[in-house]
């Protein structure tokens, strides 16, 4: 049955009964489940507009709890789209036309004589909706609507239909995934070019490194999976412990309007897709891409908060999630017990100068034969390019501190054998690699000290050595 307001004929619907009255202007009150990022449209096939900015919003109420109907908006401009803060907010619709799309039945705003008014669901003082449309008219009457909508959900636990909720530990190449994590900051890195930094408090996954060694020298192995690195200031903002992922915009999909997200928001991120650029873990947005913004008292989020605090006081949570218990014992360093940090950690360090204790993956050498180690002068140089979930840096092994790493001066099969092992290459028995177009390095302890060359550009000159570590094998 449809609500109507005392005094006139005004009527609000259900739902339920909404999803009835096919080509007919109906009134909804609902609660929004989710959203879709704001576009601009060229026209398709669910309306007659084009040329418009698009977006879609999810609705549900106590009729019609689960899945929910969509609601089409079109607009001149994206700031004149609804711009819902977080899911569960309460939207008001007054003149919407049902409409049906193969099997879909959706309701559509029409700018021409439709309007909208959002609610705050947890502020019901004064009833001012936080954003509405120019045709929008409050009414005295509309209140208890709203108000009963909001008791409603005192009561009932929002259902957005998604089951397969992931964390960043469980991402896999090439999938489509509904992820919930925080918005930490948004970019342009490009011109119209627009990236996403997001985290969640967990590791991505060790990933199968499959290029060659010899590509170290024309084509090494980029420190991050987008072009431009952040400037130091950004990085100092991000959290030291977990991954922060690189979501960029399809290729297809230019016109997202991603200035429109938020910064420091919680957000399910619903279909987006999962890829890997040079090894490292990278997603994207696509034209199909859903969210909901979410409390910071949900129980999710406050799930993962506390997760991730319990980690990061452990005196070993710093350690990469993916190698506990413990990681591969073919290192051995001279301060076993001082707590690990993660390479973030070290690379926001407040300070130029640093001695800092690591769990890290190395994914690539330079140079790579064994037999260059060493300088002319038989002084060892080498840079190693390290990871773990949270960064990829070089760090030098050079010296004296490359002397204790590989227990002085070993043969070439035996120096061989040690950087085979290093970098996870399969190798045959004389020594030499069968295999290092697919690599799987051990995570290793190492210690890391930074340090800068150019006294007038410290930080610019910033470099990383290991030392005071030693290969066992």
């Amino acid at each position: 049955m449809g609500r109507r307001s005392s005094g006139d004929d005004y009527k609000f619907l259900q739902i339920v009964d909404a999803r009835a009255a096919l080509n007919q202007k109906v009134n909804l009150i609902g609660v929004v489940i989710e959203t879709g990022l704001p576009k601009q449209s060229k026209g398709t096939g669910l309306c007659f507009f084009s040329n418009n900015c698009f977006c879609t919003i999810k609705i549900i109420d106590e009729s019609y709890p689960s899945p929910g109907i969509s609601v089409n908006f079109f607009a001149e401009t994206m700031d004149k789209l609804p711009q819902v803060l977080t899911v569960g907010d309460i939207v008001q619709l007054s003149q919407v036309v049902m409409k049906t799309h193969g099997p879909e039945i959706y309701a559509l705003f029409n700018k021409k004589f439709s309007s909208f008014a959002i609610f705050d669901r947890k502020d019901n003082s004064n009833f001012l909706p936080y954003q509405c449309s120019l045709k929008y008219h409050a009414r005295e009457q509309d209140k208890k609507f709203i108000l009963g909508l909001m008791k409603w959900l005192d009561d009932h636990q929002i259902d957005t239909g998604l089951t397969d909720l992931h964390s960043l530990k469980e991402i896999r190449e090439g999938e489509r995934f509904n992820l919930i994590c925080k918005i930490l900051h948004i970019c342009e890195v490009e011109k119209d070019k627009w990236m996403l930094l997001v985290w969640d408090g967990t590791d991505t996954p060790p990933v199968t490194i499959k290029t060659k060694l010899e590509e170290e020298l024309e084509n090494p192995l980029p420190l991050q999976s987008v072009n431009s690195p952040l400037p130091r200031d950004i990085l100092c903002t991000l959290p030291p412990l977990g991954t922060v992922l690189r979501v960029t915009i399809d290729r297809c999909n230019e016109k997202l309007g991603v200035n429109f997200l938020k910064s420091n928001r919680w957000v399910k991120l619903i279909n987006i897709r999962c890829e890997l650029h040079t090894a490292l873990w990278h997603a994207v947005l696509m034209p199909f891409t859903k969210l909901c913004y979410l409390s910071d008292e949900d129980d999710i989020v406050l799930q993962r908060m506390r997760d991730h605090d319990e980690r990061r006081k452990s005196k070993w949570g710093w350690m990469p999630l993916s190698c506990f218990p413990w990681p591969s014992d073919i290192t051995e360093t001279d301060y076993p017990d001082v707590p690990f940090v993660s390479l973030m950690r070290v690379l926001v360090n407040p300070k130029v100068v640093g001695k800092f204790h690591c769990v890290v993956r190395v994914v690539a050498a330079f140079p790579w034969i064994v037999e260059d180690f060493r300088s002319p002068s038989g002084v060892y140089r080498i840079r190693l390019t390290v990871e773990d979930p949270t960064a990829r840096i070089h760090a030098y092994l050079y010296a004296e501190d490359a002397e204790q790493f590989f227990d002085g001066y070993p043969s070439v099969y035996a120096l061989t054998k040690k950087r085979n092992l290093l970098l996870g290459t399969s190798e045959g028995d004389d020594g030499s690699e069968m295999n290092d177009y697919s690599r799987n390095p051990p995570w290793i302890r190492c210690c890391l000290k930074s340090y800068h060359i150019d006294d007038n550009d410290v930080w610019g000159s910033r470099n990383f050595r290991i030392f005071a570590t030693t290969l066992k094998v």
